[in-house]
């Protein structure tokens, strides 16, 4: 009997296509797909909080950037002048003219008040406005007995009740003004007599005390903060040029070089408070104190500059130093191999090329000394204080506030005015970082090399 031996059939091919993602693939793809969308959402919720941040700003500081006044027609007599020349109540004397020509604004515009005596409508009147028009009859004596047209600010009552920040309802216990005042503003509004404009003096003025806040400005902190920007720069700039090229191109790598590049990686970290303590030993204790330098005085923007110079310093030396290693070694190799000494390699080939990052490295440096309180705090630029400059000298040694003291002065004080003008004040002040920060990117993307 004959056995037939069968083949076995051959089952279906069990290859893949080449176009079918296996599991492992697709697994790998949705954990990508995942990260991405974590990504993009971490992205939106900074843009979000940006946005609410700019709003907030913006919200609360546009405002300061707007005063209310009063056009008054007056005309002030050689003798009502000389009368108040040698009065010893000066502010008050010219403070009541005003007060008098704007009780005959009213009655002229055939406006119903109950007022019939000028100092009652003193509580529409800002209480510098009586300095405010001395000191313009003092510069303009040719307009002395002759009729002109004066803005008056109002009282930062008035201001805030037509920014909505002040209510009838508000004022019901406040005994400096009243229910009628507020009727005759919004009469005075309608009629045009009264009206809300730009406030230049925001921008360009100085601090004033509690009881004044519509008077008050900004331009004596701004310059404040440019003249410790300034020592700054002086400062900063050629100790971290000069310490990042020994360190990157002549120092010997050894243990006292890694003690101090780890040092200065630290000092970076440090609070800026800390600095301000050792400005106020060092510079106003000792060299103020000691050896008796009376340039290092409270509030004095050489001071200033100085703490923020200590507190500045790591930040560009670490800056410089990348910029510096970002130079490719080839470059230096090419100079040495043509008989360049080492010194001519770095002056001449080595630094131009990082320069850029030098400068953008140092410029944000600026910019973040710039929005620094702490070290302010310390050394006292939080006074009050009318800055006259006298000289140039004065600039740096007369006392006067940074731009974030002022806000923080700012801010602590009760009037919902100040407020405001913080609020105001930080507007300026991001827009003065802002610039920075595009001078940076423009320099950086100028003067940029690819290797």
């Amino acid at each position: 009997m004959t056995m037939e031996h069968t083949d076995a059939v051959p089952g279906p091919s069990t290859k893949s296509s080449l176009y079918a993602l296996s599991p492992h693939v697709k697994k790998r793809n949705a954990k990508e797909a995942r990260f991405k969308a974590i990504g993009i959402g971490a992205i939106l919720i900074g843009l979000v909080f940006l946005v609410i941040l700019v709003t907030q700003i913006v919200g609360n500081g546009a405002s300061a950037f707007q005063q209310t006044r009063i056009d008054v027609e007056l005309t002030v007599s050689q003798e009502e002048f000389d009368s108040a020349e040698k009065s010893s109540l000066k502010t008050s004397k010219y403070r009541g003219i005003l007060e008098n020509a704007l009780l005959v604004t009213i009655q002229e515009n055939g406006i119903e008040t109950p007022f019939t005596k000028g100092k009652d409508i003193r509580p529409l009147i800002s209480s510098g406005a009586g300095n405010t028009l001395r000191q313009h009859l003092l510069t303009h004596p040719d307009q002395i007995g002759e009729p002109f047209k004066f803005n008056v600010l109002t009282n930062g009552t008035v201001d805030g009740y037509l920014k909505g920040r002040v209510s009838r309802e508000s004022i019901a216990n406040d005994k400096s003004i009243n229910e009628a005042h507020l009727e005759l503003v919004d009469t005075l509004k309608d009629s045009g007599v009264l009206r809300k404009g730009f406030n230049m003096g925001f921008i360009t003025g100085n601090d004033t005390s509690d009881l004044r806040p519509e008077q008050s400005g900004f331009g004596q902190s701004m310059l404040g903060s440019l003249a410790m920007m300034i020592v700054v720069l002086l400062v900063c700039l050629p100790i971290s040029v000069g310490a990042s090229i020994y360190l990157e191109e002549f120092a010997p790598k050894n243990k006292i070089t890694d003690f101090i590049e780890v040092n200065i990686s630290n000092l970076a970290a440090v609070p800026s408070i800390v600095f301000g303590i050792l400005a106020l030993a060092a510079f106003i204790q000792f060299g103020g104190g000691t050896l008796g330098f009376s340039a290092l005085r409270n509030s004095a923007p050489l001071v200033g500059g100085l703490a923020l110079s200590l507190m500045t310093l790591p930040t560009i030396i670490i800056a410089t130093r990348a910029s510096l290693k970002a130079v490719p070694g080839t470059i230096r190799e090419a100079a040495l191999g043509l008989g360049a000494s080492r010194m001519q390699a770095v002056f001449h080939h080595i630094l131009p090329l990082a320069m850029p990052g030098i400068l953008t490295g140092t410029i944000i440096g600026l910019a973040a000394a710039l929005g620094e309180t702490a070290p302010l705090l310390m050394i006292g630029m939080v006074a009050f204080v009318q800055m006259d400059l006298d000289s140039v000298s004065g600039f740096f040694s007369d006392p006067n506030v940074g731009m974030p003291a002022q806000i923080y002065i700012w801010a602590t004080r009760a009037d919902g005015a100040w407020y405001e003008r913080a609020w105001g004040g930080i507007i300026i002040l991001l827009v003065f970082l802002l610039t920075m920060n595009i001078i940076a990117i423009i320099l950086r993307r100028r003067f940029e090399r690819r290797w």
